[in-house]
């Protein structure tokens, strides 16, 4: 009853998962060991920013950025970049972002899209935020259900594998040019 108190007078986060609240363990030791319950965590936002390409969208990762920082509420901690797939679970930016959720750097991760963050599995990654305590904010939240929800992913999941489909055909035709015309060895390195 006393962290369900605490938390309706905002002097502890949490997250919702279902119908029930979840505590950080962090929090709730601190909370205990402090004695002092008026002690509010501060708000240390980490932006994550993503396109999907290597290059040319600078000015995405730019107008992702600062339209999150135009709705921050708290602290920016840092701000995280990455440029791959949604789809590619091995990000160096998602690696950073998991790695200062574990180890309690910030307290909130803000995105502009949920797919910015993943392309799916989203809901798992809040679960494992929200066992640290922090939490994520998407600024443009979906406001599908149902079928069209399951239309859209389905048109995300043949998308990217059209492009990745696409993009094995070109290096796949280049390397058989450069054989054909004698500038490349039978390794495919270019001489």
């Amino acid at each position: 009853m006393t962290l369900r108190q605490w938390a309706l007078d905002g002097k502890i986060p949490f997250t919702w998962v279902g119908r029930e609240r979840r505590f950080s363990c962090v929090d709730v030791e601190d909370m205990t060991r402090g004695g002092d319950s008026t002690t509010v965590r501060s708000r240390l936002e980490l932006l994550y920013v993503r396109v999907s390409g290597s290059s040319g969208q600078e000015f995405s990762l730019e107008a992702q950025e600062a339209e999150l920082r135009a709705t921050s509420t708290g602290e920016i901690v840092k701000v995280v970049e990455d440029r791959g797939s949604g789809l590619k679970e091995n990000r160096p930016g998602l690696n950073r972002v998991l790695a200062m959720v574990s180890d309690g750097s910030v307290s909130v991760v803000r995105v502009t899209h949920e797919d910015r963050l993943a392309r799916f599995g989203v809901g798992w990654l809040k679960r494992l935020f929200a066992v640290y305590g922090v939490t994520v904010e998407v600024l443009h939240p979906k406001k599908l259900g149902g079928r069209d929800e399951l239309l859209e992913d389905f048109v995300c999941l043949a998308t990217t594998f059209a492009g990745r489909l696409y993009g094995m055909r070109s290096a796949d035709n280049r390397r058989r040019l450069l054989t054909e015309s004698g500038q490349c060895s039978d390794k495919g390195r270019v001489w």
